[in-house]
């Protein structure tokens, strides 16, 4: 059974995070087939949209520890990042589709999506702090921009869960609605879209996204400062927690 689905269908492009029995948390091999799926579509001249969502009960639970801690090459993770680099510079529009968890890259990701629909049980964290580490992928740039800087500090400095309607009042969401109409949403989302010409929507987003510059030297600057905070008695004593499955130390977390 294949982690991550891809579809392709009226000009359309889904792609599905497929691993329901570990609440879809992502390993290096997905984020590398989520990031050819979508490197597969740019410039191909059929595909207006692309939609991101998560199977079984949850949208994702961020990155797969396990798999992470297993690797060779300390914090280099080049499928992350290429799968993130692919998102942030998708020629057309993406929509997100959330429901349940969100967290960590789950949230982050749809800072760079154009819309994000989700269900009124859907919970976002962004528990970096809680690890030792920093922001991620543009996070500390995009997220004041989106909620004001109150809110994003609120959010990245306490590492707290916040609802959808929390994440809808502050700008992070297009809009909340029910898990029995999430789909329908989505696929009327779609059909505007795709029905709009090539030329101008893809040109509005492009314009839209005019920052990207800037963005990209901020996820740079927070790459860097994350490389740091690894290598910190904090986060070692963070992550070793997390893999023993024991309680976090509080005299090495400092």
């Amino acid at each position: 059974m294949s982690l991550v689905l891809t579809s392709q269908s009226n000009h359309t492009l889904t792609i599905t995070i497929n691993r329901p029995d570990k609440k879809n948390a992502l390993t290096r091999e997905m984020y590398q087939q989520m990031a050819d799926a979508l490197l597969s579509i740019k410039n191909d001249g059929v595909t207006k949209a692309v939609v991101i969502k998560g199977s079984g009960d949850c949208f994702t639970a961020g990155n797969d520890i396990n798999d992470f801690a297993a690797q060779k090459e300390g914090a280099q993770v080049p499928e992350t990042a290429a799968f993130m680099r692919s998102l942030m510079t998708c020629p057309v529009p993406v929509i997100a589709q959330v429901h349940g968890l969100a967290v960590g890259i789950g949230t982050t990701l749809l800072l760079h999506c154009d819309f994000v629909y989700a269900t009124q049980d859907s919970r976002f964290v962004l528990p970096f702090i809680n690890l030792g580490l920093v922001p991620e992928y543009a996070s500390s740039y995009l997220l004041p921009k989106v909620a004001g800087h109150v809110k994003a500090a609120q959010w990245l400095m306490l590492g707290e869960p916040f609802t959808a309607d929390d994440a809808y009042q502050f700008g992070m969401l297009t809009e909340v609605v029910s898990s029995q109409t999430i789909d329908d949403a989505v696929s009327a989302t779609v059909q505007k879209l795709i029905s709009k010409p090539s030329f101008a929507l893809l040109q509005t987003k492009a314009l839209l996204k005019g920052e990207a510059d800037y963005v990209n030297q901020q996820m740079n600057a927070e790459f860097d400062i994350f490389l740091e905070a690894l290598r910190t008695p904090a986060a070692q004593e963070a992550f070793d927690a997390f893999l023993k499955k024991r309680p976090i130390n509080p005299e090495k977390f400092k």
